[in-house]
This record gives structure tokens, C-alpha cells and sequence, in this order.
């Protein structure tokens, strides 16, 4: 009788401790809807003339290339700026040429990348969740708008 007091003792105390559990990742993505309105404001502010793609970031293809598209199977090799919308420069690549996995890289690279082909080269305004989402990454904070332009050298 006492073990089985014991036990209902042992589980009503976990039972109502449970509910001061508090939550270990509060991470809410932001829908690309909700900065839709950022990302136009930022193109506009910045002279940018932005077409919309179909996942809802926005592109503006300064030069196309030629050639075949790379898809995220394709390794490319590309310099780029980083920025963030307050004009923070985050990562810059523009002297030495970088070369990895198009699958290694965040989504929205994985997106606009595929809309160039060798030697164009593209902007793109990235909403949050095809960046770093509600992490942050090194200097770029959670749910930040990124901005890239990017000029794709190769494709391997």
C-alpha cells in the first residue's frame, strides 16, 4: 500500500510540475507574407527594380549569363556581397571567388542562384525564413531581411 501511495505521490508531483516546463525553443518562423511590405520598402529605398518570384522573394537579374542553370545538385563558384537592410555588410567575397554545394547554403540561395546562369549576376532580397529564420547567424541577427548581390563565376 505505501509503495503504491508513494508512486501516485511521485506522479501527481511530476504531473503538476509539467506545466512549469517552460518552452526550450520559442522559435517562431515569420511567414513571407509578414515582410512582404519590408522587402518592397528596401528595394525602393535602394533603387532596386525587383521582380517577385513564385516563393515570394524578390530578384532583379542584372546580367543573365549563358549557359546551363546550376540546380541545388550543382556545385558553382561565385563572388557575392552579403548585406543586411540597414546597409551592414555581413560577408563579402568579392576578390577570391568561392566555390561549394548550392545544397549547403541557405534556402533562398537555393532559390535565386538557379536563376542565373554563368557569368550573370542577380539581387536578391531574402525574407527571413529562407535565410537564418529565427536564429541568429555570426553577425546577422534572428529574423533578419538579407540582401545579396551575387555574380555566379562558374558552374561545375
Amino acid at each position: 500500500m505505501k509503495k503504491i501511495a508513494l508512486f501516485l505521490s511521485a506522479s501527481l508531483v511530476i504531473f503538476l510540475s509539467s506545466g512549469c516546463i517552460k518552452e526550450t525553443d520559442p522559435c517562431q518562423p515569420k511567414t513571407v507574407a509578414s515582410e512582404d511590405a519590408a522587402m518592397l520598402s528596401y528595394a525602393s529605398a535602394n533603387g532596386i527594380t525587383p521582380t517577385k518570384h513564385s516563393s515570394g522573394m524578390y530578384y532583379e537579374i542584372i546580367t543573365a549569363g549563358s549557359g546551363v542553370n546550376p540546380t541545388t545538385s550543382s556545385t558553382v563558384t561565385v563572388k557575392y556581397t552579403g548585406k543586411l537592410t540597414n546597409g551592414t555588410i555581413f560577408d563579402q567575397q568579392i576578390v577570391n571567388p568561392q566555390t561549394f554545394p548550392l545544397s549547403n547554403v541557405i534556402p533562398g540561395w537555393q532559390i535565386g542562384v538557379p536563376l542565373l546562369k554563368k557569368g550573370g549576376k542577380i539581387k536578391l532580397i531574402i525574407p527571413s525564413s529562407y535565410g537564418y529564420g529565427c536564429s541568429a547567424n555570426g553577425p546577422i541577427p534572428a529574423y533578419s531581411i538579407l540582401y545579396f548581390e551575387i555574380e555566379l563565376i562558374d558552374v561545375l
